[in-house]
């Protein structure tokens, strides 16, 4: 088996291959857990992705990292500077002293870890691409779409407006989702705030517009893989949402693009990894950027686990686009308007690997 076959070699079989992956419930955990003890084809990427997973740079770079002690005291303008320059030049950057403590963050780590470790009959039972309930477990949220599977598996849980049923919630990570749901909405709501004005604009800017309001937490769980030299943990992309804030272990494997280069993500204790979504860098009318970024197939003989919050507008009727406080003559707006249904429907029914709804809504 190797990275020869070209996609219109592998194609006749992939619809086969997808619907047995996907009618048997296992994700890549279960497939482990079965005895596999190769890559599946269903799974290996074409040779220009993979000739691409190392970072090109020679120096090695790190995105920012904001110290959020003194937010709300006089160093607040300092703060706020930070926080818009990170979000301008990167489009990521990780937060340090954001009142949320460390033990606090292993917790969270451990009990959706413990979810994905179950035996595979406990995990099948929530299965599914859809759920009204609120919960879902999957594997490659681009499975039917994507021309490559990629090495993960997903515990989505809805949090906000409405946090999902509770008895849907899995009881290995139930207290924890829900012990910790407020304290999501209270740190996403400060980001947005310093992110307002960072734009110069009211602090209340995105909070008005319903922008805290939507959010779904993702538990990740990269299995070690046997071959990772021929698969991804998560293929390059854009996040759609307005902000993601993303809680790593230790192992490590995020990678960021800033400029030509791809920036490996040094885990530190104790901190949050934010990035701008695609719909906040149009609101912005680019003054924030959505950075691509990517996940490399664990090398580790440990499983790598994130925890990741998206959020989103809760308002799909109004028209969104660019402020009007940041057009002007000199820079008129990028992009068109749109309603957030349709946003959102444009990056369901698409691959993941270099989809940005930035350019579907150009003006």
């Amino acid at each position: 088996m190797g990275v020869t076959n070209t996609n219109e070699q592998q194609a006749p079989d992939r619809t086969q291959e997808v619907r047995q992956f996907e009618d048997s419930k296992l994700g890549v955990k279960g497939l482990l857990d079965s005895g596999l003890a190769t890559l599946p084809p269903l799974f290996i990427h074409p040779p220009d992705i993979l000739s691409s997973l190392k970072p090109a740079g020679a120096k090695p770079k790190s995105i920012p990292t904001v110290d959020l002690s003194g937010f709300d005291s006089n160093r607040r303008p300092s703060v706020v500077e930070e926080v818009a320059r990170a979000a301008r030049e990167f489009g990521f950057f990780q937060i340090v002293n954001h009142s949320v403590p460390t033990e606090v963050l292993d917790r969270r780590i451990t009990a959706l870890k413990a979810f994905h470790e179950q035996p595979k009959e406990a995990k099948a039972r929530i299965y599914r691409r859809e759920s009204k309930t609120g919960v879902a477990f999957f594997s490659n949220i681009d499975l039917l779409h994507a021309k490559a599977a990629s090495w993960r598996d997903t515990l989505l849980i809805r949090s906000g407006p409405k946090l999902a049923d509770l008895e849907e919630i899995p009881e290995a990570c139930r207290n924890e989702v829900i012990e910790r749901n407020q304290q999501v909405q209270w740190l996403g709501g400060l980001l947005m705030v310093l992110l307002s004005e960072g734009l110069g604009l009211n602090p209340s800017k995105l909070l008005d517009m319903t922008c805290l309001e939507k959010r779904n937490m993702a538990g990740q769980y990269y299995p070690c893989c046997p071959r990772p030299d021929l698969t991804i943990g998560i293929v390059s992309h854009t996040d759609p949402g307005v902000i993601t804030v993303l809680l790593q272990d230790q192992i490590g494997g995020l990678q960021v693009k800033h400029g030509d280069e791809w920036v490996n993500v040094k885990p530190i204790p104790g901190a949050l990894i934010v990035n701008i979504g695609d719909l906040l860098q149009i609101m912005s009318n680019n003054e924030y950027i959505s950075a691509d970024h990517r996940v490399l197939a664990n090398t580790s003989g440990e499983p790598r686990m994130s925890v990741v919050v998206f959020y989103y507008p809760s308002d799909c009727e109004s028209p969104f686009g660019p402020f009007p406080e940041l057009i002007s003559l000199e820079k008129p707006a990028v992009y068109q308007k749109f309603k957030v249904e349709e946003y959102l429907k444009t990056f369901y029914t698409n691959e993941l690997d270099g989809k940005s709804l930035k350019n579907y809504f150009r003006a």
